[in-house]
């Protein structure tokens, strides 16, 4: 299997299973959970207890596909998952054993000839995984309000609108944009920092600096800003066991953002910025 191939499917894994890797979960809620992503994903207990069991064992890499001979088990024709795509994207509530039946049901396959694990791999190798398709449903969706209590528990992110700053071609005022991670518990500011775009190689970098300063947190928050949904910092986060977790979309005041809230007025007079940013702009 193809390196690429196998740390898509490993970070799907890691995504899926990230809630269970919270070593303060009790074992009523622990089951809880994992009935939910059973539920969500269409995979049976046993296999989430395993991959669970994987990465405790072996990290990230264990998540990824055992190399092994293909079989034609594991084939599925094109028009047939063209077919299971179309019924997913028809009704994205619809599991994937029922994908089967409604398959099996038409004719298109023989009954029992497509495994549930098979199927499930293939949609998600798509991009029409049972998480991707009810993304803003999930159970990780953060709550509307929360305050951590240790440290590195919980950073959140943002991007901020920053001052115009002759910094484009001949002096042209151009303008800047902040990135700033701040901690949950803390409030302790671990990263900020101007840049001249707003695209997700500042949000990767900003990560990169507050995590080689501070640490790995457990948690990361972020909005929907496409800088933030890359299949990079997916894998990010499987790599490094970082569960990202995102706030629902149109609804500001379930981000918790309130925290970010002075350093934003601050923005708008560049006389009341904290030293360490106006030594930013400078």
């Amino acid at each position: 299997m193809q390196r690429e191939k196998a740390e898509a499917i490993a970070t799907e894994r890691m995504q899926l299973i990230a809630p269970l890797l919270d070593p303060h979960v009790d074992q009523a809620v622990r089951k809880q959970l994992t009935a939910a992503i059973c539920a969500q994903s269409g995979l049976s207990d046993r296999t989430v207890r395993r991959y669970v069991r994987q990465f405790q064992g072996a990290g990230f890499e264990g998540l990824k596909p055992q190399g092994r001979p293909a079989r034609d088990s594991d084939a599925i024709p094109p028009e047939v998952l063209a077919q299971a795509i179309q019924l997913r994207r028809e009704a994205p509530q619809r599991s994937v054993r029922q994908i089967i039946q409604v398959l099996e049901w038409e004719g298109r396959v023989n009954p029992g000839q497509i495994k549930r694990s098979t199927l499930q791999e293939h949609l998600a190798a798509a991009g029409y995984s049972t998480r991707q398709m009810r993304l803003y449903h999930s159970a990780g969706t953060a709550a509307r309000r929360f305050q951590r209590r240790h440290r590195n528990a919980l950073w959140q992110s943002d991007i901020k609108f920053g001052p115009y700053l002759p910094i484009g071609p001949h002096g042209k005022a151009q303008q800047v944009f902040l990135s700033v991670i701040i901690d949950d518990a803390t409030r302790f500011v671990v990263h900020a920092a101007f840049y001249p775009t707003q695209d997700q190689t500042i949000v990767e970098d900003s990560l990169r600096a507050a995590m080689r300063r501070y640490g790995v947190p457990q948690r990361l928050y972020f909005d929907n800003g496409k800088q933030y949904r890359s299949r990079q910092m997916a894998r990010i986060g499987a790599k490094l066991g970082i569960r990202i977790v995102y706030t629902k979309p149109y609804a500001p005041e379930a981000k918790g953002y309130g925290k970010l809230t002075i350093m934003e007025r601050q923005l708008r007079n560049p006389l009341q910025m904290p030293p360490f940013l106006r030594r930013g702009l400078t």
